[in-house]
């Protein structure tokens, strides 16, 4: 790749860049429509075009002298830094376009050139007798030409010429200012605050000059054969955005003050009826316009050379031949040919102002992508990002937004067919390239710093820990997570929308490079799981050879939300006691972290259809009723149990059903918990039966029971014979909340 980029004697300095980008600002549009325009919008009008088109211009060379001075831009300039920054995927789609405007713009200036011979027009009516209809009997010579210059003599000739051309342009605009007219001898200065009265609107306006102010980034194709790019690009590309700014301002009032308005809609030459001496405006019209015809020809087999290097084309041939280059200083001399052919066609079109606005649309893209990069790259915050010339980043968010407000006000149909394009070349160049890299780099830079601001401000902000207000922040520590998906599924069902959840992976063992590897694998298999499944769970591993340490460690987890964990939710498989005897011996621990405790004994059945969930409630157990009802709620709002209901089973004494039904009836009620009154149970105590066989009786096909208890159970002798008593139900998850819940 680099071998293809970069030029083997790259020689040139700042000064190139600096005038190959002020002879392309300073060119055709400011000869042939900034006349046009002055005279259609007014002075102030047109100083606000000036104001906005630069409210682009100035925040993409500060972007592109930012990118440029953090690495080493290698042939391509422009299509190089952005692709480096997006990835070749993005990158090559947008440099494809990039490349397009490029070679329309040889067409452009070319076309533009042959305006220039309307001012021998009167001259070969008088002396030949012959009318000359069509500038193409100049262009076309012209185009053919500059070819043959180019693909002879390279990048080389095209520089020794551009030092006469800028000689030439300078001269002219220096005659220009010191010309004078009869109109200015009268001209009164308050007029430059009045508007004038035109059909044309403001953006049509704009739309045509806007292409004046594009010419800035013109030097940076040339980043190939520059000796220092990090220091010729910056100094060369601002000194000429803010040189060509402050010469259109003085332009404009010269304009003004010099000419009325119908002669300057009129007459497309009227500079050279101001300049001291009239014909060294058409010459500088046709120095400006060869001048940005040779940098665009310059800079865009380049930028072909680049993508050819990079081998986003499918066909592997033309990969290699476009970026194929000359053995002496790597010319890319075929793209220099495929650009040649695409200049001819658009000059057979001969339409200026048609040129101009597809290349307009073009180009916004390449400056919005530029501002973009520099703005993502702030906020990213990556340490090998180290610009010598750093811009600001609401500069570069400015830049991006006005290319895309401008994009849509200029040509809203040329707007959607240059972003269709973008999407289309996209899509195909992914489609048939093996590099999948995109802009995920720079992107998660991005989120992890916005995630690391959010966390630090949420910790800061002060905290509504009102009971009313809470919702589950869960933490699953998990030892059999490929044995079982049980705990993994809960998660994401309470993470799904009103929770969040954090899993941890136990991986029991010493801590050592194999068990590191070990975790570090089986946390990509649950990521690639949990992603199946669409899940919002944050997964983590704990290596560790202890289960109480595990369970000591992962209490003292953060909470990935931003606010601390409140819950913890444990698994285990009916049956199996040693990882709920642990549970057990450590709730002394949960409750000194001030932990709601979940424990969810998994069973063969699983969770069955997911369609009925069973609470059950004691009038011991008014604690915990709230957050299984809760629960249960969160629970039922994921897809997965879309067709399920909520059944509340409930066991009083006798002389109490009818008060505690018509208490939870209203409690449901009033808290708007999808829970009809149909499918609430009160159950009489019977002495000879026992509730654990009133719920085993009635929760026997229920896909998920929830069941609550207290701390006392924890303290008899054999704590586990609570747990393993629910035998004929499937999973059950027990619940014990440390304060009571609140549903409102």
């Amino acid at each position: 790749m680099s071998k293809t980029l970069s030029s083997s004697k790259a020689n040139f300095g700042t000064l190139p860049v600096f005038l190959t980008a002020i002879s392309t600002i300073l060119g055709a549009v400011m000869f042939l429509r900034f006349g046009f325009a002055v005279g259609s919008v007014g002075f102030m009008g047109t100083l606000l075009i000036i104001f906005i088109g630069h409210l682009v211009t100035i925040p993409t060379a500060m972007a592109l002298a930012e990118i440029a001075t953090n690495q080493k831009v290698e042939g391509g300039g422009e299509y190089f830094i952005i692709s480096r920054s997006f990835g070749v995927n993005i990158g090559a789609a947008i440099g494809i376009a990039l490349y397009l405007s490029q070679a329309i713009s040889v067409a452009f200036y070319v076309i533009a050139f042959g305006e220039a011979f309307d001012a021998i027009k009167p001259w070969v009516i008088t002396e030949f007798g012959y009318e000359i209809y069509d500038n193409r009997l100049f262009t076309i010579p012209a185009l053919l030409l500059l070819i043959w210059l180019m693909v002879t003599k390279g990048a080389d000739l095209g520089m020794k010429a551009l030092y006469i051309v800028v000689t030439i342009l300078a001269i002219s605009l220096v005659l220009f200012f010191m010309g004078t007219t009869d109109y200015a001898n009268v001209f009164d200065s308050s007029q430059i605050f009045k508007g004038v009265e035109s059909d044309k609107g403001f953006f049509y306006v704009f739309a045509i000059i806007f292409p004046a102010f594009t010419g800035m980034t013109a030097g940076v194709g040339l980043s190939g054969d520059l000796k220092d790019p990090k220091k010729s690009i910056p100094m060369g590309t601002l000194a000429a955005t803010i040189m060509g700014m402050f010469i259109y301002v003085f332009i404009a009032y010269k304009l003004t003050s010099s000419a009325s308005p119908t002669d300057l809609i009129s007459d497309q030459l009227i500079m050279s009826k101001i300049a001291l001496w009239g014909p060294i405006i058409p010459i500088g019209l046709a120095a400006a316009t060869i001048s940005s015809a040779l940098g665009s020809f310059m800079v865009a087999p380049r930028t072909l050379q680049a993508i050819g290097g990079d081998k986003v084309f499918p066909n592997r041939r033309v990969n290699f031949w476009v970026s194929k280059g000359t053995k002496k200083n790597n010319e890319p001399r075929n793209a220099t040919i495929l650009t040649s052919l695409i200049a001819v066609v658009f000059v057979l079109m001969g339409d200026v102002n048609a040129v101009a606005e597809i290349i307009s649309m073009f180009f916004m893209v390449t400056y919005g992508s530029l501002c973009l990069i520099s703005f993502m790259q702030h906020f990213a915050a990556d340490p090998s990002y180290r610009p010598s010339f750093k811009s600001k980043w609401y500069l570069s968010l400015l830049g991006a937004i006005m290319c895309i407000y401008l994009m849509f006000k200029i040509n809203t149909p040329y707007a959607m067919a240059a972003i269709a394009l973008m999407v289309v070349l996209y899509l195909y160049i992914s489609t048939k390239s093996d590099n999948k890299k995109g802009m995920a780099n720079i992107f998660q830079g991005v989120i992890h710093q916005f995630s690391r601001r959010m966390q630090v401000f949420l910790q800061k902000a002060d905290k509504d820990n009102t009971d009313e207000n809470w919702r589950p922040a869960v933490l699953c520590l998990s030892k059999d997570s490929f044995e079982r998906l049980s705990a993994l599924e809960m998660m994401k069902w309470i993470s799904h929308r009103y929770g969040f959840g954090t899993y941890i992976h136990f991986e029991k063992g010493y801590f050592s490079a194999e068990s590191k590897k070990i975790a570090a694998e089986k946390l990509d298999k649950l990521i690639k799981i949990a992603s199946t499944s669409k899940s919002n769970v944050f997964l983590e591993t704990l290596i560790t050879p202890s289960n109480t340490a595990a369970i000591v460690q992962a209490i003292q987890q953060p909470g990935i939300s931003g606010q601390p964990n409140n819950m913890m939710l444990f698994e285990y498989k009916k049956g199996e006691k040693e990882w709920l005897s642990d549970i057990i011996d450590n709730f002394s621990v949960l409750k000194t972290a001030k932990y709601d405790l979940c424990i969810l004994a998994s069973s063969d059945k699983g969770f069955g259809y997911k369609k009925d969930i069973h609470v059950w409630i004691r009038k011991e157990d008014y604690d915990n009723a709230n957050l299984m009802i809760l629960l249960s709620y969160i629970i039922l709002g994921h897809s997965d149990w879309k067709n399920g209901e909520i059944k509340l089973f409930a066991t009083f004494p006798k002389e109490e059903l009818k008060q505690e039904e018509e208490n939870l009836i209203e409690l449901t009620s009033s808290g708007r918990l999808p829970i009809s009154a149909n499918n609430i149970r009160v159950l009489p105590l019977d002495r000879d039966k026992k509730r654990v066989d009133i719920i085993n009786e009635y929760s026997q096909d229920a896909d998920l029971t929830l069941i609550g208890f207290h701390e006392s159970m924890m303290k008899v002798d054999n704590p586990t014979e609570f747990f393993d008593a629910y035998d004929k139900i499937g999973n059950v998850l027990f619940v014990n909340t440390l304060t009571s819940k609140f549903i409102k």
